[in-house]
């Protein structure tokens, strides 16, 4: 095994600390679990935000630096759900480690995936609608509302297929960030490990369950609210499609990584 930094715990270390939290996650009352993951849905909205303002001047920047600067102010988002604390679906995929252990059932994580879910798209909604109504779709004589549709929309023309191959990319990682983040010491030592990867993600166009809560509806809103032609496949029921494709893989990105680490840390250790 590689030393491991003085400022990162050892990976079968980090391994633990991931089965321990997930199993106190899945243990939390209905109540708690749906205000944590109201208040992360809202976090990631945050940082869906900040990138669809920071899209609306990416027509300046060359392609791919206005991309990664889009993923760097996303970041926020991640950085607000573990370091202020929420409950967020797409790192509690991770809960697939102590499945494997036997220490968590089904039934409890089926449970937890679903409250959490449900919450996080409620939070994202919210936060949604709270922009609307500041007038942050009129910024930039409208240049946030066309950056919101335009974005929602690419979304939204996607195939099935290809959504599913791209969630699965984003979730492996954004729980990579949330992997390094149990085993960082320090809240500063937690920011370094987080932006990477997320800002990778957003910066490679993939698909994120959570952050779609609120990138999808906000463009539609913003649609809806400048009265601007509505682009060719861009819905409700289209973002429905695209929610539940990129669920579906950020289930098998989130939790394949889990139990890839379960294997090589923890199987057949008490």
């Amino acid at each position: 095994m590689a030393d491991a930094s003085p400022d990162i715990a050892p990976p079968d270390a980090i391994a633990r600390a991931i089965a321990d939290t997930c199993v106190d996650k899945a243990a939390l009352p209905a109540g708690r679990m749906l205000a944590l993951g109201a208040l992360a849905g809202a976090y990631i909205g945050f940082g869906s935000l900040v990138a669809v303002l920071i899209g609306a001047g990416a027509d300046a920047l060359p392609y791919g630096l206005a991309q990664i600067a889009a993923g760097l102010g996303f970041a926020l988002g991640l950085i607000l759900v573990l370091l202020a604390g929420a409950e967020l679906f797409t790192g509690n995929t991770l809960m697939t480690v102590p499945l494997a252990q036997r220490r968590l059932g089904p039934t409890q994580l089926l449970r937890a995936w679903g409250l959490v879910w449900c919450a996080n798209l409620a939070g994202a909604l919210l936060l949604a609608l709270l922009a609307i109504g500041a007038g942050l779709h009129l910024a930039g004589d409208g240049a946030f509302a066309a950056s919101a549709v335009e974005i929602a929309a690419e979304k939204t023309s996607k195939p099935a297929a290809r959504i599913v191959a791209s969630g699965i990319l984003a979730n492996l990682l954004v729980c990579l960030a949330v992997w390094m983040a149990a085993g960082a010491k320090s809240a500063v030592d937690k920011v370094a490990v987080i932006v990477p990867p997320v800002a990778a993600f957003v910066a490679l166009g993939l698909e994120h369950s959570i952050a779609n809560m609120s990138l999808l509806p906000l463009g539609l809103l913003a649609q809806a609210a400048t009265g601007a032609d509505l682009p060719t496949g861009l819905s409700w029921s289209a973002a429905g499609m695209n929610l539940l494709w990129s669920t579906l893989g950020n289930i098998i990105g989130g939790g394949g990584l889990g139990l890839a680490y379960w294997a090589i840390h923890l199987r057949g250790r008490a």
